[in-house]
């Protein structure tokens, strides 16, 4: 057995290094492979994880390093965890609001405001890029495609294009957000940038979207959709769920900017009070379905209470936040918990320093991140952020900006490269194709490019400071 010395340069030359680093990339590779396999993203992920700090352990142990490698692992762990809570309450606020109707409503008042197809695409972009802030962007995507399914039935190539820009819209509007993916989300309850300072990549994100929208825009008609109309009426808690994730959202930045606590504690507790609300509603259902002669959809509804309805009155029906949280994507969540277990036991065999060491300091800062976000496009951006923030690389505050925007963007270059092109691939099986993405691809090259022009000029005193996570 080969001992292990305190030179992280030794540890990559380890045979069980080596043996780990195999190990992660045929992992990942199934994990690209996974419609022809048939297998969840988070299972191979998953198992390498767990293999990877056993070989992590053994090397250490036989080092006479064993407790170093319990508290890497337990410092691993805390990481996802504070991520894992955050991204379940999230969710479920985010299915709470889908099950109470409040996308369906939105989808069907778009329809019927009866707008030309050009206009659709542009709206649909639009809302695309300032919903998906919010909500996470895979939800939003399909939220707008099923509007550019709805209006574009039998015109494939406007549910194509509306599809791409759809696509570009939701990634570029997560990147401005810590609430938008969870790259971005990663880098904030880290503490690189601050809550309010994303918000200094609005620009460069609108920029993204827009010059490819702007093109593609272009190969849209005028011409009005024939598409009958149609009422949704939304469920009993609709609007307030939708406030509750405000509050949520509000007590999480708070926490975190004032009383420097982990912004998960305002999410959780968010998820509580919605959980005690979803209580008394259904208790309240519940005593007016015993009172003779008083209907259930008579108690909560918007003209019993004296004010109109937005969509007419509310259906009255239940609401269940354990059922809402079952609905979660519970394979995204696990295979963020391989991805994390993975690169952390690459971390501790050295190999993060070791990639940081040759290209931020081989390449520059700057060239690598640009490098980093076109190859987010094929590998997720997931892992990607999640290594950079573990090498721990010094740069500028601007750098760790420009790393937030092209992870968080870089994706939209391939319709496989982001959740939200994935996910409408599935929806619009059969029009919105890897192909039909992939002839539109040099539109998006020139609204990235553009966009990091656009963030080097805008944001150019930021990189006067160099900083740390």
């Amino acid at each position: 057995m080969i001992l292990l010395s305190s030179s992280t340069a030794a540890l990559t030359d380890h045979p069980l290094g080596l043996a780990a680093v195999s190990i992660f990339v045929v992992a990942y590779l199934m994990v690209m492979g996974e419609e022809k396999l048939h297998i969840r993203k988070s299972l191979p992920v998953m198992v390498a994880g767990g293999i990877l700090w056993v070989l992590v352990a053994v090397a250490y142990a036989a080092a006479g390093k064993a407790a170093e490698a319990t508290a890497l692992f337990r410092h691993n762990l805390l990481d996802f965890a504070e991520l894992f809570l955050f991204l379940l309450a999230a969710m479920t606020f985010i299915n709470t609001m889908s099950e109470r109707g409040v996308f369906e409503a939105l989808r069907a008042w778009l329809i019927r405001r009866k707008l030309s197809l050009r206009a659709l695409f542009w709206i649909t972009g639009l809302l695309a890029f300032f919903i998906s802030p919010i909500a996470d962007n895979m939800t939003t995507a399909l939220v707008m495609g099923a509007v550019a399914m709805a209006v574009g039935a039998g015109n494939p190539r406007f549910v194509a294009l509306s599809c791409i820009n759809i696509v570009v819209g939701a990634n570029a509007g997560g990147a401005f957000s810590p609430f938008g993916d969870i790259t971005t989300l990663m880098v904030w309850q880290k503490g690189v940038i601050g809550f309010f300072e994303f918000f200094a990549l609005f620009v460069p994100s609108l920029v993204n979207w827009v010059v490819p929208a702007a093109i593609m825009s272009l190969a849209v008609d005028k011409s009005l959709p024939d598409v009958p109309a149609e009422d949704v009426v939304m469920k009993s808690g609709a609007l307030t769920s939708v406030a509750m994730l405000i509050l949520a959202i509000s007590m999480a930045v708070s926490m975190h900017q004032f009383l420097h606590l982990p912004p998960v504690l305002g999410m959780m507790t968010g998820l509580a009070l919605l959980s005690f609300y979803s209580h008394f509603m259904s208790r309240r259902l519940a005593t007016a379905a015993e009172v003779p002669g008083e209907e259930p959809d008579q108690v909560f509804s918007d003209t019993a209470l004296g004010r109109p309805g937005l969509m007419g009155p509310r259906k009255q029906e239940r609401l269940d936040i354990l059922q809402q949280m079952e609905r979660t994507e519970w394979d995204t969540l696990m295979f963020f918990y391989g991805v994390v277990l993975c690169v952390g036991a690459l971390g501790a065999f050295g190999y993060l320093a070791l990639a940081s060491e040759k290209v931020y300091v081989g390449l520059g800062a700057t060239p690598a991140n640009i490098i980093i976000g076109v190859l987010s496009a094929v590998i997720d951006n997931i892992p990607i952020m999640f290594a950079v923030l573990s090498m721990n690389p010094t740069m500028t505050h601007g750098d760790w900006l420009l790393i937030t925007l092209t992870a968080g963007v870089g994706g939209s270059l391939l319709s496989i490269g982001s959740a939200a092109g994935v996910a409408l691939m599935g929806q619009a099986r059969g029009a919105y194709t890897f192909l039909s993405h992939l002839k539109w691809t040099w539109a998006v090259a020139l609204g990235y490019a553009a966009s990091i022009a656009v963030h080097l000029w805008l944001n150019a005193p930021l990189y006067q400071i160099a900083i740390k996570p």
